[in-house]
């Protein structure tokens, strides 16, 4: 039975949080959009007047096609070519969704994406529809049939490895934005010293280019080994502006809801750096900069008011 235009605009009206459930799920904008498209198929092959509840078969049937997604996922990522990392999205998209609360902003952070990864299927999928949506145990157990009990003990254990390898992060956005003004003017000053001084000593640099754009297969550790690895980053030569296309400007921005570097080649976004910043100095810096994960946010850098670039590099 062909759906009613009553029946599109219920489905329309959950887009937004089904994009936002997908996106922290996968870490991947493009795929969440798929996934929310696929539950609009199964949506529009259902007979939808029989369904009690929209909301909650609409996202049983998203959450599921996603862990589907995230079992092929990690076999995909075993041949990745190099370090894998989340798709950042810029301030303000709304794939981002809820920002209410702690537990919703921390859910989409860029570091906690990225730890997400080392998360069963099933304790992301908890994790997600309990710390950023809030569904009580009782509808997470029907989501993915389980009994509360294991909804429950699936949450502990996420939170666990979530805590445990997440760096501690209290800083305000004035705070916040000084030390990623001074990380830059260090990063290009020459000088080793002002940068190490600025991170902590277990810091860390991740790239990923997806086997597309050059970029370390293994993390780089340490203050001293992270500051050397970022200035040669931000040197000049020739090499580097023909990889991507012209001399990048860079702009102090905010990306998964903490502060980002983002660098831009003639209005398309090249790399956007997330730095972890805890009241100690710059704990990670995670560049991504594989051109399929970027597409987003070039479109959202498109329509946003960004003000002039601090500098060009290259």
């Amino acid at each position: 039975m062909p759906l009613t235009p009553k029946d599109v605009d219920r489905f329309e009206a959950a887009r937004p949080r089904l994009e936002a459930i997908a996106y922290r799920l996968l870490g991947s904008a493009s795929e969440a959009e798929d996934a929310v498209q696929e539950t609009f198929l199964r949506w529009q092959a259902a007979d939808v007047e029989r369904i009690e509840v929209p909301a909650a078969w609409l996202t049983k049937v998203l959450t599921n096609l996603c862990l589907n997604q995230l079992a092929s996922a990690r076999a995909r990522r075993e041949t990745y070519v190099g370090q894998w990392l989340p798709e950042p999205l810029l301030d303000g998209d709304p794939m981002l969704g809820p920002a209410d609360t702690a537990e919703q902003r921390e859910s989409v952070s860029y570091a906690v994406l990225t730890l997400m990864e080392r998360l069963s299927p099933n304790e992301r999928a908890v994790y997600v529809l309990r710390e950023a949506f809030d569904y009580p145990h009782r509808e997470i157990a029907e989501i993915l049939d389980l009994t509360e009990a294991a909804s429950q003990q699936l949450l502990h254990r996420a939170r666990k490895h979530i805590t445990d390898g997440k760096a501690r992060t209290e800083t305000d956005e004035a705070a916040a934005r000084r030390i990623v003004d001074e990380f830059l003017a260090a990063a290009t000053s020459g000088k080793i010293e002002p940068l190490v001084r600025l991170l902590t000593a277990d810091a860390v640099s991740i790239g990923d280019g997806g086997g597309k754009i050059p970029a370390r297969p293994k993390p780089v550790e340490g203050a001293l080994a992270v500051a050397k690895f970022m200035r040669g980053l931000l040197k000049p030569a020739r090499s580097k502006r023909a990889l991507v296309g012209g001399s990048p400007e860079i702009h102090v921005a905010t990306a998964n809801g903490g502060p980002a570097v983002v660098a831009v080649v003639d209005g398309r976004v090249v790399g956007v750096m997330c730095l972890e910043i805890t009241p100690e100095g710059i704990a990670a810096l995670r560049n991504q900069a594989n051109p399929d994960k970027l597409e987003r946010a070039t479109e959202a850098w498109a329509s946003a008011d960004h003000g002039e670039p601090l500098f060009r590099v290259f």
